[in-house]
């Protein structure tokens, strides 16, 4: 078995850097960590790393095809999901910031208190209190129970 400690980190390609960094940097506060140069030379940004904890990176590569983030029920990517301490305090937050949610905040399937926003490029993004009596919180008291 493979012993994983954690994703690191998840990449995206968006079609505009300035338009996604106002985005996760302006808006989600997600701290520009580094930018790597293009690795043939050429000038311009390869790609940025945005920091959202110690050990947890967002990868922005620019100047992508196309205009929005595929469509969900294609193979691939479909969202990524960011925990939040307070759904109700970070809803309350997007409204401030100007960013719609493009699913109300409700308790899910699982348990779990969650809301949905999109990126600039439609990038789906999950924001999900983990619930004390949630189908992961009660996985993991299982797991640990041994």
């Amino acid at each position: 078995m493979l012993t994983v400690q954690s994703i690191a980190h998840v990449a995206i390609r968006v079609k505009d850097l300035d338009r996604s960094l106002e985005f996760y940097a302006g808006k989600l506060g997600f701290r520009e960590m580094m930018r790597l140069p293009k690795p043939d030379g050429s000038p311009g940004v390869w790609l940025v790393y945005l920091r959202i904890t110690d050990d947890q990176f967002l990868e922005i590569f620019p100047d992508s095809e196309g205009e929005r983030a595929p469509d969900p029920k294609l193979i691939g990517y479909n969202h990524m999901c960011f925990a939040v301490p307070d759904l109700e305090a970070s809803v309350r937050e997007l409204e401030a910031l100007g960013i719609e949610r493009t699913r109300p905040a409700i308790k899910a399937v699982d348990g779990n208190w969650q809301t949905w926003i999109e990126d600039p490029d439609g990038h789906r993004i999950e924001l999900m209190q983990m619930a004390a009596d949630g189908m992961q919180a009660q996985a993991i008291a299982r797991m640990r129970a041994g």
